[in-house]
């Protein structure tokens, strides 16, 4: 009976390769499955400054309904909110609440008169925050719909 009890069971554990293995197989499903989260985090944050530059020319157009005209760069788009000096028929704040930075953390750029002609140009410059660019990185302008 001494000797029974010497002896050792099988081995029930988990070898350190087998461990290696499915640690490494869980880190690649995590980086696949991350970098598309990314992907539609860089997509979302695109459509939503979309969305907040459509706003703002929905406001801009408002204002130069009352007023007659769009604010000019140095007013910028803080005008859809305060009334600018000097501006009559400027009715109330166009905008329920304050000018959002664009989704990257950035100021959105206003420019009136523009390059465009009759209307004004609203900028986010995208993830980069530098102009040009693609993809997350591309701009994202009032005058396109991209």
């Amino acid at each position: 009976m001494s000797t029974s009890r010497r002896r050792r069971p099988a081995q029930a554990g988990v070898t350190l390769i087998e461990m290696l293995v499915v640690v490494t197989i869980i880190a690649l499903f995590a980086g696949l499955v991350g970098l598309r989260m990314w992907k539609q985090a860089d997509k979302a944050k695109t459509t939503a400054a979309r969305a907040q530059i459509n706003t703002f020319m929905t406001a801009l157009n408002l204002y130069k309904m009352d007023t007659g005209v769009f604010p000019t760069t140095e007013q910028g788009l803080q005008a859809l909110r305060t009334a600018p000096q000097g501006v009559t028929n400027w009715q109330s704040a166009y905008l329920e609440r304050d000018i959002p930075l664009d989704p990257w953390g950035r100021p959105y750029i206003y420019h009136y008169p523009s390059e465009q002609g009759d209307e004004p140009e609203i900028i986010s410059y995208g993830a980069d925050g530098q102009p040009g660019g693609e993809g997350a990185s591309a701009d994202i302008v009032s005058w396109k719909n991209q």
